[in-house]
């Protein structure tokens, strides 16, 4: 069982920068893959970026990949998700997910945590 707790969001203007953390506990978090969501709303959850696990690949969604940036520390049970040049359409609630390995959609995720809330002002 992984449990997964996100912090780091908040209100930001456009422009700002935000390093989001996903901190895991339970079994063998390194083994796990994990990823970034972000779900405005009305929306359906839009696929961000992935670290693999032991391998620790990277993957980033095309539209963000320029602007996210995917981390993790695994003797600290953290990931990272640092983004940068915030804009309003960056609005939406972001949830980290932790799998067997990358994906890009969320039913390949099996943990999840709660979100944490990015609003983004112009």
């Amino acid at each position: 069982q992984v449990q997964l707790v996100e912090s780091g969001g908040g209100l930001v203007q456009a422009g700002a920068s935000l390093r989001l953390s996903c901190a895991a506990s339970g079994h063998s978090f390194s083994s796990y893959a994990v990823g970034w969501f972000r779900q405005a709303p009305g929306k359906e959850r839009e696929f961000l970026a992935a670290i693999g696990g032991s391998n620790g690949g990277t993957y980033y969604d095309n539209s963000v990949k320029d602007r996210f940036s995917i981390s993790r520390e695994n003797a600290k049970n953290v990931v990272f998700l640092q983004i940068t040049s915030l804009t309003p359409e960056d609005t939406g609630a972001y949830y980290c997910a932790a799998g067997r390995a990358i994906a890009g959609t969320p039913n390949h995720y099996d943990y999840w945590g709660q979100g944490t809330q990015v609003t983004v002002s112009s």
